[in-house]
């Protein structure tokens, strides 16, 4: 597939199974607003494109985004810079929080303390496209210069671009699912100055060690980055 200024080679979005097509892209559309890998008031790629990366039709598509306009998730704007945005109305509403589920909390924690150093040992030992190197090293350059209110969408961005190196698209499906679950929990807690920083160093540390094809390395300091956020999350929500 064909470099574009939306990254068709490296996106969130996979193609749907098939079968519920409708009910699919939906929602895989609602996981990438989710995740705030389309952001409140972002403008979405054209209509071609998503459908491309969702392997579905025009037509089905422009049914899931009708009926997610109709929710309050997108707004169509006309004119010069018309096209389909995220609502930012419906994204604040989600964000309301309810009771927490300990048991809930631990299994997001635990799952994902499997599948993200899993995913960083395969895309060390993978044998990465220039194209791949590059794609890791744009998104470990926005999240370490990220502000801190737009720095959580970023900082999934990069962990799911791991997982998009290591050459499975299920285990690319996995962690964007666990990480919009961990975003849920991370929404309930404040952003550390000093907690950013070092994540950030950690960051550097999981792609140095996967450019660097030391398969070892990158687990290991994937499983000490996760296990800094389990603290963390721990600590202010239990």
């Amino acid at each position: 597939m064909p470099d574009s200024p939306f990254g068709p080679t490296f996106s969130v979005l996979r193609p749907v199974r098939g079968g519920n097509a409708f009910e699919e892209t939906i929602e895989h559309i609602l996981q990438t607003i989710k995740l705030g890998i389309f952001a409140p008031a972002e403008k979405l790629p054209p209509e071609r494109e998503l459908a491309e990366q969702l392997g579905v039709s025009r037509a089905t598509l422009r049914d899931a985004l009708g009926e997610l306009q109709s929710a309050g998730y997108l707004e169509v704007q006309r004119g010069r810079y018309g096209g389909t945005y995220v609502s930012t109305t419906a994204v604040q509403q989600k964000k309301d929080k309810g009771p927490l589920d300990a048991a809930e909390v631990e299994d997001v924690l635990l799952f994902r303390s499997i599948i993200e150093p899993a995913a960083a040992e395969l895309a060390a030992k993978a044998d990465l496209s220039a194209a791949a190197r590059r794609h890791l090293q744009v998104c470990l350059s926005e999240v370490n210069s990220a502000p801190a209110e737009g720095y959580r969408p970023r900082d999934a961005r990069f962990h799911i671009a791991i997982a998009e190196l290591s050459g499975s698209a299920s285990l690319v499906s996995a962690v964007a699912e666990t990480r919009a679950r961990l975003n849920e929990l991370l929404d309930r807690i404040p952003l550390l100055s000093t907690n950013l920083e070092h994540g950030n160093e950690q960051h550097s540390e999981i792609a140095d060690a996967i450019l660097r094809g030391d398969a070892a390395a990158a687990e290991r300091a994937t499983i000490e980055h996760l296990e800094g956020t389990a603290s963390l999350l721990r600590g202010f929500l239990s």
